[in-house]
């Protein structure tokens, strides 16, 4: 039974940046078991825990606003369920703020639009750097090609491709890309990179997820029809 939906915005720091999707998941099943959290389970022949990522970070990348939904089969403060499970999470992963969703609302998934990276390497060249960024965002389509094991997917790279920059300062260089997130539309930074021609040893850092916004009514009638199916 689903009582409640938390959810939990999350680093993740060098140490854990290699792990899989499916890893991160276990680790914060793990974390909860550990800190002796009630989980919900799902039906059917082989229940599960009900733990959901807003988007799948490409392994080598770091983070500081991941998102992450659980599901709870019993009511807990937000602030327990924050303090009780931050010593058991695994080296690397640091939860920061939690809030409570409702049980009923869009999966995490489904609203998430885009995410906003940070690639730094040293040695880029600022002025040829500004120029592909330039000819990429006047592009009308970037062809490009997904590799996964043994089967490649053809692809145009330009329509999820919302915005790129470069920032300086006295520390070196770095690209911010905007990139589209969605669940058929979606961006990887190391593609994009590629197309930029940055460096092999680069640095990658999501720094911002950005789900979509519901409209207050719209909550409200959610809330007011989860209220009348208890």
């Amino acid at each position: 039974m689903k009582a409640q939906r938390i959810r939990f915005r999350y680093s993740l720091h060098s140490e854990a940046c290699d792990l899989s999707q499916r890893e991160l998941v276990t680790a914060w099943e793990e974390a909860c078991r550990a800190a002796g959290l009630p989980l919900a389970l799902s039906e059917g022949r082989r229940p599960a825990s009900q733990i959901s990522i807003a988007a799948p970070l490409p392994r080598g990348v770091t983070s500081n606003c991941e998102l992450l939904d659980v599901f709870f089969a019993e009511t807990i403060s937000i602030e327990e369920a924050l303090r009780r499970i931050a010593p058991h999470l695994s080296t690397g992963i640091e939860a920061s703020s939690a809030e409570e969703i409702g049980p009923n609302a869009p999966s995490l998934q489904s609203q998430v639009r885009w995410a906003e990276y940070e690639v730094m390497a040293n040695g880029i060249d600022a002025p040829a750097v500004r120029r592909t960024i330039c000819a990429t965002l006047e592009a009308r389509s970037l062809p490009s090609e997904y590799r996964r094991e043994k089967k490649v997917r053809e692809y145009d790279l330009r329509p999820l491709i919302i915005d790129l920059h470069l920032l300086t300062d006295s520390e070196g260089c770095a690209v911010v890309m905007r990139l589209r997130a969605e669940p058929e539309r979606t961006a990887r930074a190391d593609q994009v990179a590629a197309a930029l021609d940055l460096p092999e040893d680069r640095r990658t850092h999501r720094t911002r997820l950005v789900l979509e916004e519901v409209p207050a009514v719209l909550s409200a009638y959610r809330r007011f029809s989860e209220r009348d199916e208890e």
